[in-house]
């Protein structure tokens, strides 16, 4: 869920316990509780491509059997799955599986999902396979096996209850909450450490957030962090590393 970087409606004061879309500009969404757009007006899918995928230095990673596990904080609409899976196709060698694991405390329905990512015809075919196989109902855990050596599952909940639970140590994190003046709960130094905890030794994160206190809040949990050029108007992104055998900045 990446954000209108212009919109200057009020933080809420603690976490909403509902979202309610609204419609900008036809196909989107933007959330009325948290007051924000769920990724840039430029464009969400090069964004998607510029900060998650380059910043965990993806797809070159992939060049090699086993199983890749991504992490990510909000779904939202599927768009950074989407493209990752549009990706991965391109990329990945035989004998390697992909496991996407994203953590949504607001499910949204698969009508909406759809109308949203329809705006890419690139991910045509990935938003097709991903809204023919989505609940009705999304809630708990959903575990999806799809073509391509993927699957996804997504975990419904807030990410805080829901990460310490969940057994998978990943190998990159996109961390994709609402912008953190929207949302500072999602990227407290609390939450940052359990994904540094769920991280293996090597492990990447990439977020478009440039915050001070989420750079802080990374750093604090362990990861070497490293700020790089943003995607359009956005000034900065940061990236990082878990090494224990080096000293975070």
């Amino acid at each position: 869920m990446t954000r209108d970087h212009l919109d200057v409606t009020p933080a809420p004061d603690a976490p909403p316990n509902s979202q309610t879309l609204e419609w900008h500009e036809g196909d989107m969404p933007y959330s009325q509780e948290f007051g924000d757009h769920f990724y840039c007006r430029e464009d969400g899918r090069l964004e998607c491509g510029h900060v998650f995928l380059g910043g965990n230095g993806l797809p070159e990673r992939w060049r090699t059997a086993g199983t890749f596990k991504i992490g990510e904080l909000g779904f939202g609409t599927g768009l950074n799955f989407c493209e990752t899976w549009r990706q991965w196709k391109a990329a990945s060698v035989d004998g390697a599986n992909l496991h996407f694991v994203s953590f949504e405390r607001f499910p949204m329905r698969s009508g909406d999902i759809d109308r949203a990512l329809s705006h890419w015809p690139e991910i045509d075919a990935e938003r097709q396979a991903l809204c023919a196989a989505w609940p009705d109902a999304p809630s708990g855990r959903i575990d999806l096996d799809l073509a391509d050596g993927i699957r996804l599952t997504v975990v419904c909940g807030a990410a805080f209850d829901e990460i310490p639970g969940f057994s998978a140590i990943f190998d990159a994190w996109y961390l994709d909450g609402f912008a953190p003046r929207r949302n500072p709960d999602m990227w407290s130094q609390d939450l940052m450490r359990l994904v540094f905890g769920k991280t293996g030794e090597g492990g990447t994160f990439a977020t478009y957030a440039a915050a001070g206190f989420v750079r802080r809040n990374l750093q604090g949990a362990g990861f070497t962090v490293e700020r790089r050029p943003g995607f359009g108007s956005k000034r900065e992104m940061l990236c990082g590393v878990k090494s224990t055998s080096r000293v975070a900045e």
